[in-house]
């Protein structure tokens, strides 16, 4: 879409980390937002909806420009009991599914969608480069990413970007919010094998990434993590750098797990080192590439 002409662009899940961040730069860039609420309606800037019913607002969606759909639960925020796996799907299958369909039906529809996955779409690799072509791996975040991207995908022939983000880097974030107080006490330390690869990305490019991706003419599958992923030991050498705090003993699996449950530990904590090939491709220039680096920043360092 062109951010220029006036349309609106229309926001799920605008009360997340990547949703605040991206509402707060289309505006800086006189771009109108919209933001699907599943509450009534008490804003301009509001359009009800619910996944969970099947209901929204259509008449307010003729027209717009783009829709970004970044809905769905916390991946991380509770143990993987067979009920939370039914919210985790239910959450993202269901609202892709809505949107989806309903832009399909539209008179004047989008010019593009733009829609949430993860790089838990591709699992456990090991050592192995992971681009866009690389299929799916195996196990429940696969599948799950598997089934959002397919209900994401309209009926209409629009131009349809899945995003399968990495870790963020942001002090707001859950994966660093976890890991600051053991390091800020000094008894921080890696999580899980050493040689494990982190795939990240800032926040900041994060955003620059999607706010490029309205305006392009990419579609399918973007990995949405900075060129350089790194190990884990790299990767807690780095905070410790960071935060000026040792970062020697591991954190036994067993801490998370007690919390979390040891399949959403295994789960969260694969080794997966993923090149963002469609975005270079397309001439997007990442602000942070350097990891350290990009935790400077992330944390106000």
């Amino acid at each position: 879409m062109n951010r220029s002409d006036g349309r609106p662009v229309v926001i799920a899940g605008s009360s997340g980390l990547i949703g605040r961040a991206l509402v707060t730069e289309l505006r800086r860039g006189h771009v109108a937002v919209l933001r699907l609420v599943r509450s009534p309606a008490s804003a301009g800037d509001e359009i009800t909806w619910d996944p969970v019913t099947g209901t929204v607002d259509r008449a307010a969606l003729e027209g717009v420009g783009a829709v970004i759909n970044l809905a769905g639960a916390g991946i991380g925020d509770r143990r993987w009991t067979a009920a939370r796996k039914q919210v985790l799907r239910d959450s993202r299958i269901r609202s892709a599914a809505l949107l989806a369909a309903t832009v399909s039906g539209l008179a004047r529809p989008p010019e593009v969608i733009l829609s949430a996955s993860a790089m838990g779409f591709y699992s456990e690799r090991g050592d192995s480069v992971v681009t866009e072509s690389t299929g799916p791996g195996t196990g429940f975040l696969a599948e799950l990413c598997q089934e959002w991207e397919a209900a994401a995908q309209p009926e209409a022939a629009l131009r349809t970007v899945l995003l399968r983000t990495g870790v963020v880097l942001s002090a707001d974030g859950p994966f660093l919010r976890r890991q600051l107080p053991l390091f800020k006490l000094g008894l921080g330390g890696r999580l899980g094998p050493a040689d494990r690869w982190v795939s990240w990305i800032t926040l900041t490019d994060t955003v620059a990434a999607i706010v490029h991706l309205l305006d392009s003419d990419v579609s399918g599958p973007v990995n949405l993590t900075a060129p350089n992923p790194v190990t884990n030991a790299e990767f807690t050498r780095a905070l410790g750098r960071t935060l000026n705090r040792p970062a020697v003993l591991p954190v036994p699996l067993l801490v998370p797990s007690l919390l979390l449950g040891s399949e959403a530990v295994a789960g969260l904590t694969q080794s997966v080192r993923v090149i963002p090939e469609a975005l270079l491709a397309d001439g997007f220039e990442f602000t942070h590439t350097d990891v350290t680096e990009a935790l400077t920043a992330a944390l106000g360092h």
